[in-house]
């Protein structure tokens, strides 16, 4: 069979490359320094897991990049680890670029001892051997690159220096231009008669395209994925109760794996690296003091969030009031005089339908784009793992770790944001868990109806009532975390492995096409949902005569009216919580139209105090608080979670725990 490395592709070598390394090496900007805007996000098949591939050329070739999942081992831990392992085994890269931190070499390397035992050919990235000078570390690349028996290039990525000499590397060891002798860790010497033997039993019964020494070193180390393999096969073949026994008698074979490979590392170090006098602090050291303190690493955080919601919200809203009066108003005046001779449900299909519901896309890239840079930002510069070490303690209540807390923050200004900003969530369960309670949180939009009716009913109390629902609000959003944990996820507890790398400047390029490529692919995968549910919404308000009063919602309006009444809400009031899927404001506006409010606001409180009792308000904004989110944070949820189900359970438990909390709400309000 050719390898990939003799496959032609429009008369043109084609080298597939993998890059791989552990989170917070520089990876992303390697690629996106190769790659450019040359590149495609999308999903491994099958997975929630993000994949992103691209191409460049080099010497005549093109290079197919693939960007595998960070990982910090091989081992079938994660769905990460699973993923990459998979890749490199299954699909035979030409080449595999692993990335390594040159300021944490002691960590980075022991994924390198382990893709040594894999087939594809190995370059070492040496990446960030500045930060490690100012470190006061000094790596060796040649006795490092003599020691490991493979290239290694020394680069730093955010300057994007030696990042051409990688790829160069790479495609020229594919080609067999350069030597290849690597230096594979082994076993610790009293089990490698054990391996022996496990090897023995094994080799022809190993499927391909796996490698038969890595199976045996995996059935050593208890690997579920590969012991689940293996005892299929031998149980056929009547030799697993032989291996079974050899393992049970050898349980701290795993002990003897890792400590051959860690062996290996200190080698490797001892030989490489100068490392900075005794006493010395570095300056990571002295930020951290302050960072990861238990006190004033919360300060730290708070300050950073304030500017973080400043920026995205007072400086992204005027450019959003900005897109919605004069890119969005604009045409769909335009549209009004193109279809004034029109039939009036055309003109309001494509004004309040299709124009409403795609400058609903348009008016939310601000805030969105500025989100996505600052979170870039943070990461880039090595902050978010701190302020993920800072709150790890708080989220561990509601079943979450660190990570989730800046999405939930940035959901008390716009949900969608927050469902979004769940990818930097490493753990798949965690992430999932953040997004289902990120509606929870009380939305810019929600705050507007409460402040708009709040003192209609409550006068002087009505900033401690405000208080009241959004702190009860969040107390109901951590026991739903924690039920949805324990009974919807299985309760399990991913163990949350952190790295704090060392400060460094940021790269505008990373920062950039992180900014771009997220802002793109809402555009193209929530936008067009967005739009869609929108003018669904746009018809069941118009249809069958032109008018709400009369509308299909209307008349779902009036049918849950009973359930209504059990929350002293008319049929009016139900429909305006219905409107508000669209955009949580739309309640407002909505019952301003069906109560024949012509006098604006001060018609419509007018109105409202005539229909309502204080009771009943309170009851119907809680209901509105925790209502089901809107169209474009549904949007959102759909597309991060890739699933209708998961979609839909949110909102199914959203409808039912804003109903039940104002039902009981009013009940409770009437006895007392």
């Amino acid at each position: 069979m050719l390898s990939q490395a003799e496959s032609v592709l429009n008369g043109q070598v084609t080298l597939r490359v993998a890059l791989a390394g552990q989170p917070n090496v520089g990876k992303s900007t390697v690629f996106n320094w190769l790659t450019g805007l040359n590149q495609h996000v999308g999903n491994w098949p099958g997975k929630t897991i993000e994949q992103k591939t691209g191409f460049c050329h080099c010497d005549g070739a093109v290079i197919h990049l693939v960007d595998l999942p960070g990982t910090y081992s091989l081992t079938a831990n994660s769905l990460e680890e699973i993923i990459a392992r998979d890749y490199i085994i299954q699909e035979r890269p030409d080449v595999v670029v692993v990335i390594v931190n040159a300021a944490s070499l002691e960590r980075n390397l022991y994924l390198v001892a382990e893709l040594l035992s894999l087939p594809s050919r190995v370059v070492v990235g040496l990446n960030m051997v500045d930060v490690a000078a100012e470190e006061g570390m000094a790596v060796e690349p040649q006795v490092l690159e003599a020691a490991l028996g493979v290239p290694v290039v020394p680069m730093v990525a955010t300057k994007n220096q030696g990042v051409r000499t990688l790829i160069e590397t790479a495609c020229r060891l594919a080609r067999n231009e350069l030597p290849y002798r690597p230096n594979v860790p082994q076993i610790r010497d009293d089990h490698r008669r054990v391996l022996a033997e496990i090897r023995a039993l094994i080799a022809d019964m190993v499927p391909e395209p796996y490698p038969s020494d890595w199976v045996a070193l995996k059935l050593l180390e208890g690997d579920p994925e590969i012991t689940a393999m293996m005892h299929e096969r031998l149980a056929l073949a009547g030799r697993w109760d032989q291996v079974h026994d050899i393992l049970k008698a050898h349980e701290d074979a795993v002990l003897a794996v890792a400590s051959g490979r860690y062996a290996w590392v200190e080698r490797m170090v001892r030989a490489a690296v100068r490392r900075p006098r005794a006493g010395q602090i570095t300056f990571t050291e002295r930020l951290d003091r302050w960072a990861t303190h238990p006190l004033w690493g919360l300060g730290l955080l708070a300050a950073i969030l304030g500017i973080v919601y400043w920026l995205t919200f007072t400086v992204g809203a005027p450019l959003q009031g900005w897109l919605e009066q004069y890119v969005v108003g604009g045409l769909a005046q335009l549209a009004s005089r193109w279809l004034t001779n029109g039939p009036a449900w055309l003109q309001g299909l494509v004004v309040n339908g299709v124009i409403g519901g795609a400058g609903t896309v348009i008016t939310f890239l601000p805030i969105l784009m500025i989100f996505f840079a600052m979170l870039a930002l943070l990461e880039d510069i090595g902050y978010m793992a701190r302020a993920a070490y800072v709150m790890d303690r708080f989220m561990h209540l509601v079943g979450l770790h660190g990570k989730s807390f800046l999405p939930l923050f940035l959901g008390f200004g716009c949900n969608v944001p927050a469902v979004i900003g769940t990818r930097i969530i490493d753990s798949q369960r965690a992430r999932l868990l953040t997004i289902l309670l990120a509606p929870l949180v009380p939305c810019a939009g929600r705050m507007t109806v409460v402040a708009f009716i709040t003192p209609l009913f409550f006068g002087r109390m009505a900033t401690l009532v405000a208080w009241g629902i959004v702190t009860t609000t969040l107390l109901l959003l951590a026991v739903l975390g924690v039920l949805i944990n324990r009974w919807v996820l299985g309760g399990e507890r991913v163990a949350f492995i952190m790295e704090l790398p060392l400060y460094h400047r940021p790269n505008r390029r990373t920062i950039f096409l992180q900014v771009w490529q997220n802002s793109l692919e809402f555009l193209k995968k929530a936008g067009s949902l967005i739009l869609a549910m929108s003018v669904v919404i746009w018809v069941l308000s118009t249809l069958p005569h032109g008018e709400m009063e009369t509308s299909y919602l209307a008349q779902v309006g009036k049918a849950l009216a009973p359930v209504g009444a059990l929350m002293g809400l008319d049929w009016r009031l139900v429909v305006a919580l219905l409107t508000s899927f669209v955009a949580k404001e739309n309640s407002i506006a909505t019952m301003g139209i069906l109560l024949g409010a012509g006098q604006g606001a001060v018609g419509l409180q007018e109105a409202l105090t005539q229909i309502l009792t204080p009771a009943a308000a309170l009851a119907f904004l809680v209901v509105q608080t925790l209502f089901i989110p809107c169209v474009a944070t549904v949007a959102a949820i759909r597309q991060e979670t890739r699933s209708w189900k998961w979609t839909a359970f949110s909102i199914g438990l959203l409808g039912t725990v804003s109903v039940a909390a104002g039902i009981g709400v009013y009940q409770v309000m009437r006895i007392v």
